[in-house]
C-alpha cells in the first residue's frame, strides 16, 4: 500500500470521527497485528507519549483490544467488527442530531413562516409543484389555465384523482382546447374571461383556500410564485374568489363588464312595488321604473 493510500485512509477515518493520532494508531495496528506502544510509535510516527492515550480511546470505542501485560500490548478487532462499530456510531450521531433538528422545526413560531413566498421557474417545475399541491387537497381545488401546454396529462390525472376522492374541483379557462381537455376528464369548465387590456397566459391554483400558486409566461419561460398558510396567500385567495364571484354575478344579472345592466338606467324595474309585467308600457316614469320587463313576456 502506498503512502498516498495510507494518507487517504487516515483522512477518511478522521472524517468518520477518529482523531488524527487515533487514525494513525489504528492503521499501524492493521500492519502490525499485535504491538506495544513503542512498536506502534515506530510505525505510526505518533509520539510515544500520545500512543497510550490514542490506543486507550480506541479501546473505549471498541476498535482495539488491550492485553494487561507489561508492557501493554494492543491488537485491533476484525475489520468487519470495526466497520460495524463505526457505522453504528455514525447512525446514532445522525439520529441524535436530527432528533434535535426536528424538535426545533416543530417549535418554530407561526409568525416566522407567515411570509414564505416561493418562486418556481420552468414549465415542468411549475407543473410538478402544481401536482404536489393538488395531492394535498382535502376540500376544494380551483385550477385555471390559459394555454393547452399548462394542462399536461399528469396534471389532469391528478385533478381527476382528487375529484374521485370527494374534493370539490372547479376548473377555469377561456381556451377551447383547454376546456375540451377538462371536459374529457369529466369536468365542466367555467369560462373566466380576462380583464380588458390584460393578456394573461399563465395559470392559477387554489387548494383548500390556504394554498395558492399563480404563474405568468414570457419568452423566457414560465415563472410561478406560490405560498401556503401565509398572509399573502390569504390576499391572493380572496382576490381570485372575488373575481370568480364577480363573473358569476354578471352572468346571472346580465351585467356587462362596466357594471351597467343592458336596458337599465341603474335602478331596478318595478321599484314602486308594482309587478314587472305591468300593462304600463310607457317610458321612464316618476318612480324610476323604465317600464321594461325583466322576464320574458308570455304574450
Amino acid at each position: 500500500m502506498s503512502d498516498v493510500d495510507e494518507s487517504a485512509a487516515i483522512e477518511s477515518l478522521e472524517r468518520l470521527g477518529l482523531s488524527n493520532y487515533e487514525a494513525r494508531v489504528f492503521v499501524a495496528l492493521q500492519r502490525l497485528g499485535v504491538a506495544t506502544a513503542k512498536e506502534v510509535h515506530e510505525v505510526a510516527g505518533v509520539p510515544r507519549s500520545q500512543v497510550y492515550g490514542a490506543a486507550d480511546e480506541l479501546v473505549a470505542r471498541g476498535l482495539l483490544e488491550r492485553q494487561q501485560s507489561t508492557p501493554k500490548r494492543y491488537r485491533p478487532v476484525s475489520l468487519d467488527a470495526a466497520k460495524e462499530l463505526i457505522s453504528t456510531r455514525i447512525e446514532e450521531e445522525r439520529d441524535r442530531a436530527f432528533e434535535f433538528l426536528e424538535a426545533v422545526h416543530r417549535e418554530q413560531r407561526p409568525e416566522e413562516r407567515r411570509e414564505d413566498v416561493w418562486t418556481v421557474q420552468g414549465e415542468e417545475a411549475v407543473s410538478e409543484r402544481v401536482i404536489e399541491l393538488l395531492g394535498s387537497a382535502d376540500r376544494r381545488i380551483v385550477y385555471g389555465a390559459a394555454d393547452p401546454d399548462l394542462v399536461p396529462d399528469e396534471l389532469l390525472a391528478a385533478l381527476a384523482e382528487r375529484a374521485e376522492a370527494g374534493v370539490d374541483v372547479l376548473v377555469l379557462s377561456e381556451h377551447p382546447v383547454v376546456r375540451a381537455a377538462f371536459e374529457e376528464h369529466g369536468f365542466e369548465p367555467f369560462a373566466m374571461p380576462p380583464e380588458r387590456g390584460v393578456d394573461w397566459t399563465g395559470r392559477v391554483l387554489l387548494v383548500d383556500d390556504n394554498r395558492v400558486l399563480v404563474s405568468v409566461r414570457s419568452p423566457g419561460g414560465e415563472t410561478a410564485i406560490w405560498s401556503a398558510d401565509t398572509a399573502i396567500a390569504d390576499v391572493l385567495v380572496q382576490t381570485i374568489h372575488s373575481g370568480i364571484s364577480a363573473v358569476r354575478r354578471r352572468r346571472t344579472t346580465g351585467t356587462d363588464r362596466d357594471g351597467e345592466s343592458a336596458g337599465s338606467d341603474g335602478e331596478s324595474a318595478g321599484s314602486d312595488g308594482e309587478s314587472a309585467g305591468s300593462d304600463d308600457d310607457s317610458g321612464p316614469d316618476s318612480d324610476g321604473s323604465d317600464g321594461t320587463d325583466p322576464e320574458p313576456s308570455s304574450g
